[in-house]
């Protein structure tokens, strides 16, 4: 029986893990840095263990650190958020020799959904349309595939995701260079070279399903739409995605669930699609072993809380909820709020918060950290809070948005709010269904 959990991560993620471990009656110890000694989370856990000094591989990153920890502490479990070691299967591996539970699914599993290549492979197997591709080992070979899929083609990283080792590839005359480029960001960002090739969807949308397993059956808990994105990364989600056939909704969710049977899935994790903004043909990207950052609006439209699920499922309980029992309700919109300057090209902010009043209200919801007073540390991840809204349709929550931003006030570090503002005031978002080159055409006019 667990009564006890180790959260393995920091900032908004961990104090959102913290919430729903304490509504469980779990006990909460959390693994801190030097410089989170005195943040929201180590103040509200019941107890702390230090890992190391601020830098990641000196603290977050680090799994034998981590791993001691936990055992210091004596927690059942091991919660490990999303980000630094939530996707290692050395780590999940680690955890479970120390006789703790890991929150999230089998070692085998990540490794498998972590290798790209091995991902592919997987899907097709479990009947899922994948991008059209393949691996080439060398210039001749990458020659050859390029023939087949055609031009203009993306280099993808076999050994990781997040843009990192990605490279768009428009003709045979930049085909070597960019090869290079790709390979080296590879081994820089995930020790492993390897690339595969994809081809380029120029109207695609980033489509995801949510699905729930435990191991013997599988759930789906709708879709979001992730296409608002700069460099890769994420900056508005939203549930369910908008604009989509009845029908391509029905066939993603039951493709995502497909897959997670087929793997035998454990916990919390999220099926990412490619859809054709145009034909609305549809293609498997990856799956993320973890739990997604824009998991609130998922939780906004079904009410089920998926942190509080994790938790059950590695407890060792079968998952209690059926898929008629899911039901939908209204629109939910995110946005993620960093500390960063627009203006100036994404700058990083770090500093102190000297006021922080995040927006609140009825269908208003703010997953955060920050408090006034708080500091902003240069080491990690610049994300200070996400700002979640639900309405009964998508323009109120668009309404609510735009309210809710309106009235948020973060002072002494640059953020993203104004960005957010206008993303919300473009009459391209308000219409629904941008594709994954809307933020490009944004950030230009």
């Amino acid at each position: 029986m667990m009564r006890s959990v180790f959260i393995a991560n920091r900032g908004e993620i961990a104090y959102r893990i913290l919430r729903s471990a304490k509504r469980l009656g779990l006990r909460v110890i959390a693994g801190v840095s030097e410089v989170d000694q005195y943040s929201r989370v180590a103040s509200e856990a019941e107890d702390i263990v230090l890992l190391g000094a601020a830098p990641s591989s000196e603290s977050y990153l680090n799994i034998e650190k981590v791993v001691a920890a936990a055992l210091q502490s004596g927690a059942d479990a091991v919660h490990p958020g999303y980000g630094f070691l939530s996707e290692n299967a050395c780590f999940a591996t680690a955890i479970e020799k120390a006789g703790m539970a890991f929150v999230g699914p089998s070692a085998a599993v990540i490794a498998a959904m972590g290798d790209k290549l091995q991902a592919r492979a997987t899907a097709i197997e479990a009947g899922l349309p994948v991008v059209p591709g393949g691996e080439a080992n060398d210039i001749d070979a990458a020659v050859a595939l390029a023939q087949k899929i055609g031009y203009p083609m993306l280099i993808k990283a076999a050994a990781g995701g997040g843009g990192r080792g990605m490279q768009l590839v428009h003709s045979e005359a930049e085909l070597a260079g960019k090869i290079s480029v790709a390979m080296a960001e590879a081994q820089a960002a995930f020790g492993d070279k390897r690339v595969y090739f994809e081809r380029y969807i120029a109207k695609g949308r980033h489509v995801e399903v949510q699905v729930l397993g435990d191991g013997i059956s599988a759930i789906h808990l709708g879709t979001r739409d992730c296409s608002i994105q700069r460099r890769y990364q994420k900056l508005v989600e939203e549930a369910p995605a908008p604009g989509l056939p009845d029908e391509v909704r029905h066939q993603l969710q039951e493709a995502a669930v497909n897959l997670a049977a087929h793997l035998g899935y454990q916990g919390a994790g999220t099926v990412e699609f490619l859809v054709d903004a145009e034909s609305f043909s549809y293609y498997f990207l990856e799956m993320n072993v973890r739990l997604q950052v824009e998991h609130p609006v998922t939780e906004m439209i079904t009410g089920i809380d998926l942190v509080e699920q994790q938790l059950l499922i590695a407890s060792g309980a079968r998952l209690g909820i059926k898929q008629s029992d899911v039901n939908f309700q209204g629109h939910a919109i995110e946005v993620r709020v960093n500390a960063e300057d627009p203006t100036r090209d994404f700058m990083p902010s770090p500093g102190r918060v000297n006021k922080a009043c995040w927006p609140a209200g009825r269908g208003i919801r703010v997953d955060s950290h920050i408090r006034s007073g708080d500091s902003v540390p240069i080491n990690y991840d610049s994300l200070l809070g996400k700002v979640i809204v639900h309405g009964q349709n998508r323009q109120q929550a668009l309404d609510k948005m735009q309210l809710a931003l309106s009235s948020m006030r973060i002072e002494g570090v640059a953020t993203t709010q104004s960005l957010h503002k206008k993303i919300m005031d473009d009459v391209r978002f308000q219409q629904g269904g941008v594709d994954t080159r809307f933020f490009e055409a944004f950030a230009h006019g």
